[in-house]
């Protein structure tokens, strides 16, 4: 298939879908039927995007980069280039909008939309369809309301439907200045008019639609916009509904958490973005932080909702060091939510968070995704440490594989986080490695730890693993443990049924 405009996306993995390239083809107008969207994912060689993108034929090639592509697409538009002089290379996303005088690498692209780009790129196509070539290569985007912008969903594939994750959009910008976070520099929040919004929804719901993914930012800064949102979706309530919004935890009148409490188990995940819990690390980077509002309104979604929560932590910010960041952990566990994510500080082009850099002695990666290595409070040896705890936290306890034998890791210790460290230093150790560790053997890492470190009886360890792996539908036991199987009830006992090369699978990933 040919066409004049190439919409290029770089996807980070086959199951996620590019909502910003199919608003940008949504909003061509006229020429929307003489262009094609194109999806690669990461993990795929540039020469072959290249020669994809080449058989098109295109005249213009829109390319969008991230923090997470911008490596491949470095490769991809200096292959283009080379092999088609004559195509136009657009190029537009956060990671290009910003800071181009440091990025010699856009030479070889002949123009950079800047900001938010349905309304440039329409225009910038026009004018090079026709000829017109325009002589600035830096293009400012538009922050247009939402109304004024065509909304994406009819182009939504059965194949994405069926195998993507579906991205939504009820609301553009956030009021609050986060040092860390590009959407501090757009403050001019937009709702979409929620009537066709709803209309679209509708739509993907006929279609067989069951996940869906709200990019917003702060999806409930305006409590009763969130309440129509959530209402319209419990309205049309079906087996398999999945509903993942990011929200600020200071911002939940009761009337939204009752909302909330109305959905049954699995239907609403909510991303609640904490980051710190140090006031003046927050006050530092500009992010507003309530702490007793905080813990309070996380305490009520736990208890009086049945909501999954996944909550945030950033390590690496400046002006904090080990001892406060492993405090705000002890205190999000505490909470018990259902995920504690652990992220390392990114410097993002553009964000000011760059204003700390020298006070705060911040060093950062010079490759994507451009991870701080080491402050004025954590060296580089603790935060490596940190990146080794986030891996095994997932693996062992948010990935939910072992929720009763990883409470031996802390049981009786005074600091959850304290103590997962010392496992995380231990299982490097003694493994080597944070990726490709199998389930089976994670098991006997588990027993091995808790009888050694922490005193544990080994039947009463084997026991409550068996339990955990039995609960997964393990078809078999690591040899060590198989001597105990008789210390659980019959019911309990493992069957062979499904499910423990999926788990296999989903660890290695």
């Amino acid at each position: 298939m040919t066409a004049e405009i190439a919409l290029v996306a770089v996807n980070a993995r086959y199951q996620h879908s590019s909502f910003g390239m199919r608003y940008l083809q949504a909003n061509l107008a006229e020429l929307e039927e003489r262009s094609q969207l194109m999806e690669f994912t990461i993990n795929e060689r540039a020469v072959d995007m290249a020669e994809k993108i080449v058989a098109a034929e295109p005249k213009v090639v829109g390319i969008g980069v991230y923090i997470w592509n911008v490596d491949v697409i470095q490769r991809l538009v200096r292959i283009v280039r080379q092999i088609r002089p004559d195509v136009s290379i657009v190029l537009g996303g956060p990671e290009v909008s910003y800071e181009q005088e440091q990025q010699a690498w856009l030479k070889d692209a002949d123009y950079v939309i800047c900001g938010e780009g349905e309304e440039a790129f329409l225009l910038l196509c026009r004018q090079l369809l026709s000829g017109d070539r325009p002589a600035l290569r830096l293009l400012q985007g538009t922050s247009p309301g939402m109304d004024r912008l065509v909304m994406p969903y009819r182009l939504y594939s059965d194949e994405d439907i069926a195998t993507r994750v579906i991205y939504v959009e009820a609301s553009r910008g956030c009021p609050y200045l986060c040092a860390f976070c590009l959407s501090s520099l757009d403050q001019k929040m937009r709702e979409v008019d929620l009537d066709p919004f709803f209309a679209e929804m509708e739509t993907l719901l006929a279609r067989g639609t069951l996940g869906f993914k709200f990019i917003d930012r702060t999806f409930n800064l305006s409590a009763p916009f969130a309440l129509r949102v959530l209402d319209f979706f419990y309205q049309r309530m079906r087996p398999g509904l999945n509903l993942h919004f990011e929200m600020v935890p200071e911002r939940l009148p009761p009337e939204l958490i009752a909302s909330l409490a109305r959905f049954p188990a699995g239907v609403v995940q909510l991303e609640v973005g904490v980051q710190t819990l140090n006031k003046a690390v927050a006050k530092r980077i500009s992010r507003p932080l309530k702490v007793e509002p905080l813990r309070r309104n996380i305490a009520a979604l736990k208890a009086e909702t049945q909501v999954h929560l996944h909550v945030d932590l950033i390590a690496g910010l400046p002006g904090e060091g080990v001892a406060s960041f492993a405090q705000g952990f002890d205190q999000l566990h505490a909470l018990q939510p259902h995920e504690i994510q652990l992220g390392i500080l990114k410097r993002l082009k553009g964000t000011p968070i760059t204003r700390h850099t020298e006070g705060f002695s911040m060093v950062y990666s010079a490759s994507a995704p451009f991870e701080v290595l080491q402050t004025a409070d954590v060296s580089f040896e603790e935060l490596q440490a940190i990146k080794r705890f986030a891996r095994y936290w997932d693996i062992v306890v948010n990935n939910g594989q072992f929720p009763s034998a990883s409470q031996l890791i802390w049981r009786k210790q005074p600091s959850v986080y304290r103590a997962f460290a010392e496992f995380t230093q231990w299982l490097f150790e003694r493994s080597g490695r944070t990726n490709h560790i199998s389930l089976l053997k994670l098991a006997e890492y588990l027993l091995d730890f808790a009888i050694e470190r922490r005193g544990v009886i080994e039947a009463e360890a084997a026991t409550v693993l068996i339990s955990d792996l039995t609960r997964m539908g393990g078809r078999r036991l690591p040899k060590r443990l198989q001597p105990y199987e008789h210390l659980l009830p019959r019911r309990e006992r493992p069957e062979p049924v499904k499910g423990l090369k999926r788990q296999q699978r989903h660890l290695r990933t």
